[in-house]
């Protein structure tokens, strides 16, 4: 057998191996198809059945509190009664008691806690986000309120900053009387909080 007459019988073979495979597929999977969608076309429609009525009597259940799936982060807001300078300086001196640093990128303050790599994020409340330089004594409108934010922990065992963030809220509540609202701006409360603690 010559070197020529090799490849030529290689690619003869492959070729009746090609026919070999279309003609089981024409034979064997296609029919297999056909009888699947023809019984499916076969089976008649599931009846539909009518909604009915709700009874008059029965109010309809309010929707569970919890929230389904997972919380990107936790809010809590306090609105100050009667935002004035004085207001301002109790801010400041209990951001400094906190070990609060200003974030100049996210015009934020971030407290530490428990957890350096998932800090407690201070914001303004009135407009959304901004706060001015408290420490440094940049001027700005009286703060009205403000947003404590934190992202919940990966895992339930770790959630030692939650109990930090909590106690965050009830003490600058309590410090600047003010209103305590959730996520929701419903009144915050201690399910509230346990939920947030997990």
């Amino acid at each position: 057998m010559d070197m020529t007459s090799l490849p030529v019988l290689l690619a003869f073979a492959s070729l009746l191996l090609g026919i070999v495979a279309v003609v089981i597929f024409a034979y064997v999977v296609v029919p297999k198809r056909r009888r699947r969608a023809n019984a499916a076309a076969a089976e008649p429609p599931a009846p539909v059945a009518e909604p009915t009525p709700p009874p008059a009597e029965e109010p309809p259940t309010p929707a569970p509190t919890k929230r389904s799936g997972k919380i990107k982060q936790h809010s809590l807001f306090v609105i100050f009664n009667q935002p004035d300078v004085t207001t301002d300086e109790r801010l400041t001196e209990w951001l400094r008691g906190k070990g609060a640093h200003y974030d100049a990128l996210k015009k934020v303050f971030l407290i530490d806690g428990q957890q350096a790599s998932n800090p407690i994020t201070v914001a303004n409340a009135f407009p959304p986000g901004e706060m001015p330089d408290l420490l440094q004594g940049e001027t700005h409108e009286p703060i009205r309120g403000v947003s404590l934010l934190v992202k919940p922990p990966l895992h339930k065992r770790r959630n030692q900053q939650m109990h930090v963030y909590v106690e965050l809220a009830k003490e600058m509540n309590e410090t600047f009387s003010g209103k305590m609202l959730d996520a929701d701006r419903e009144p915050a409360s201690e399910s509230t909080y346990a939920q947030i603690i997990g």
